[in-house]
């Protein structure tokens, strides 16, 4: 499937919103994290050239590599000469948010205490909820 800016037929679309003060190319990013989460897009789909999505998008073409380089680098992208950029085989699972993870962490301790558990308790019961 390929990703157009501004074809309806394509399937999946690309947009950038110049009032957003997201930057350009980390929208690109994130909808093409998007297409790929969602099955819009699927491992080996060709993406457009940076200089033809650049130029559908009306943007510098370094703003649209900066959107590959990095989906690339998370392993989101696969790019080789001759075989253009393409949805990578397999992709990257999300790293856990720390946040999220400390304040999981900080209700389980606040309710254990709050049923009578000691430091030591708490922490057996963690160890053996990772076993």
């Amino acid at each position: 499937m390929s990703v157009a800016a501004d074809d309806p037929g394509a399937g999946a679309a690309i947009s950038v919103d110049v009032f957003d003060p997201t930057p350009p190319y980390e929208q690109i990013r994130r909808q093409i994290v998007a297409l790929v989460s969602s099955g819009a897009l699927t491992p080996g789909d060709r993406l457009p050239t940076v200089r033809q999505l650049a130029n559908d998008l009306g943007l510098a073409a370094g703003t649209v590599a900066r959107a590959y380089r990095e989906l690339e680098g998370a392993g989101w992208l696969n790019t080789r000469r001759g075989a253009g950029t393409r949805v990578g085989a397999a992709p990257p699972r999300p790293a856990a948010d720390a946040a999220a993870l400390r304040q999981l962490a900080d209700e389980f301790v606040r309710r254990a205490r709050f049923l009578g558990a000691d430091d030591g308790t708490i922490l057996r019961r963690v160890t053996d909820a990772l076993s």
